[in-house]
């Protein structure tokens, strides 16, 4: 394991999975399932999924489904981890011991938080309307699901590398509190991940009521696919493919012989009808093999629960090791040993010598306007300095390099380039930044 990739992927049981999601997320995830010297964890985050949906039934039904449709799609649970997030007992055990280290002020900054926050505000309510503990820790369940198994990476959209940052900003936190015992996880941004148009052109989403369900039946696909919405030129007028949803559909399913005809096809004037009936035929060439396992598995939903069972046993045979050396240190210990602990904790506080203060951390990020930025938050995850966005990393990079080296002697130099921060002045950066220039 030591020289092991452990990449590790989460799917929120929330709904069933349609074509978009294929190309988008188990299509690629089930390629790099196969890839020598990663060892991959996929799991079914029901916990996750209570957060969003209190419908019982929905949860259960979504759970198999999408269990289903990952199978079926030729995730091989012999290869990989394949579990079910709420058989994980140490994964709720875990987020109550990082929570105790977890800042207020970190959570706070949550994207999600912050958006239900703005919507209540737009709508004239109180700020924390319907917002509940559950959504207002999700970052923390997050931290858990991936530094149980200590993931080296985690393959994420640009939305959730804020709860990558914060998974790591926590696990540094009890790093220094409790010894080294958690990798500091990667992000790894999908920025070539295909997102498919849906039947009005638009993103496919189930929010937008344009999806097209992944393993409906041969007859509920051709239905579906006769729906996608054409402009009003008629068989034997040259019809454009950008911009075309029939057109980015089919090229994402299709080898790059058949793009090209496909493209020649559109150039030549095809009619809608049969650039439909084209790509109904080519989907189902490669759905349909997948659609005969998915419902086979369906139909035995026992048979899908003895996967999960038998990946919830490799997942804990790595998840409880862990949490036992977590509870030994931070003190949940049998107490006819705790003599012993006792004088183990004295004995390495003596050869470390006087304790450290924990030193501030500068955290280097991209936003959606496509600048980067930087701040400097305390061991709590407080916010000491943001800085306004540059227009390349190693722009910002070099401010921190420079905060690192000369300490509160910078601030003059790059005052020009940070935002104020409420309740920060001079007085509480000066020694932050001499504490971090000290032990860089």
């Amino acid at each position: 394991m030591s020289t092991t990739t452990r990449v590790l992927t989460g799917i929120t049981t929330t709904g069933t999975p349609h074509l978009g999601n294929y190309v988008g997320a188990i299509r690629p995830s089930v390629a790099a399932s196969k890839r020598s010297g990663v060892h991959s964890f996929y799991f079914l985050a029901d916990l996750h999924g209570l957060i969003k949906c209190p419908e019982p039934g929905r949860i259960q039904r979504s759970t198999l489904e999408i269990a289903a449709s990952w199978l079926a799609a030729g995730l091989d649970p012999q290869r990989v981890v394949f579990y079910r997030q709420s058989d994980i007992v140490e994964i709720p055990e875990l987020t109550w011991l990082l929570t105790c280290v977890t800042g207020k002020g970190l959570l706070n900054r949550a994207h999600a938080y912050k958006a239900a926050m703005d919507r209540n505000e737009q709508a004239g309510a109180d700020a924390d309307a319907d917002v509940t503990a559950g959504l207002f820790m999700y970052p923390v369940l997050m931290a858990a699901d991936i530094l149980i198994f200590n993931a080296h990476q985690v393959p994420v959209g640009r939305d959730q590398v804020q709860h990558l940052e914060m998974t790591r900003d926590i696990a540094q936190r009890f790093n220094n509190l409790y010894g080294e015992h958690f990798v500091l996880p990667e992000a790894v941004i999908e920025e070539d991940v295909a997102t498919l148009p849906g039947l009005d052109g638009r993103k496919m989403s189930k929010s937008y009521d344009n999806t097209i369900a992944l393993f409906g039946s041969r007859a509920q696909l051709q239905k579906q696919i006769a729906t996608i919405v054409t402009d009003s030129r008629a068989p034997g007028e040259p019809k454009e493919t950008d911009g075309s949803a029939l057109f980015q559909i089919y090229q994402a399913f299709a080898t790059p012989a058949e793009t090209a005809a496909f493209r020649q096809a559109f150039a030549d004037g095809i009619s809608w009808g049969s650039a439909k009936e084209q790509l109904f035929e080519r989907l189902d060439q490669e759905l349909a093999p997948m659609r005969a396992r998915y419902d086979a598995l369906l139909a035995d939903p026992g048979a899908i629960e003895a996967v999960l069972k038998e990946g919830a046993v490799k997942a804990r045979q790595l998840a409880t090791p862990l949490m036992t050396r977590l509870r030994q240190a931070v003190g949940l210990r049998p107490l006819d040993s705790g003599g012993a602990a006792a004088a183990g904790d004295a004995a390495a506080a003596a050869a470390d010598g006087p304790p450290r203060a924990a030193a501030p951390s500068f955290k280097q990020y991209r936003e959606r306007d496509g600048r980067f930025y930087f701040k400097l938050v305390d061991s709590q995850g407080s916010l000491l300095m943001q800085s306004r966005g540059f227009d390349s990393p190693k722009d910002a990079g070099k401010v921190i390099a420079d905060f690192q080296a000369r300490g509160a002697a910078a601030l003059a130099t790059h005052a020009a380039l940070l935002e104020a921060v409420s309740g920060v002045g001079a007085s509480e950066l000066a020694p932050a930044l001499e504490l971090l220039s000290r032990q860089e």
